[in-house]
């Protein structure tokens, strides 16, 4: 009966720490892990933003290049796609 009343003690002990770390390992999410993921999803999507408005500046530049100046552009993509069937045979 005591070995019984023993291991039952043990088992209530084995799950009251259970129950601490839980509580402190949610407490570590709340604290520290979801404002670290929040302020690293906010500079990811600001790195997206600028990267996307650096391209859509590019393809500004180049497409107002292309109006200014069609024969020359035509002539590069022409060349382009010459080299580029070379390299593919």
């Amino acid at each position: 009966m005591a070995f019984a009343n023993d291991t039952h003690g043990k088992l209530d002990d084995a799950q009251a720490q259970i129950a601490r770390l839980r509580d402190q390992v949610e407490a570590l999410m709340k604290d520290r892990i979801t404002p670290a993921m929040t302020d690293f999803a906010g500079r990811a999507e600001s790195a997206v933003h600028t990267a996307s408005d650096a391209v859509k500046g590019q393809a500004q530049m180049v497409s107002g290049r292309v109006k200014e100046q069609p024969l020359i552009a035509l002539m590069i993509a022409a060349a382009v796609g010459w080299v580029i069937g070379r390299v593919m045979r």
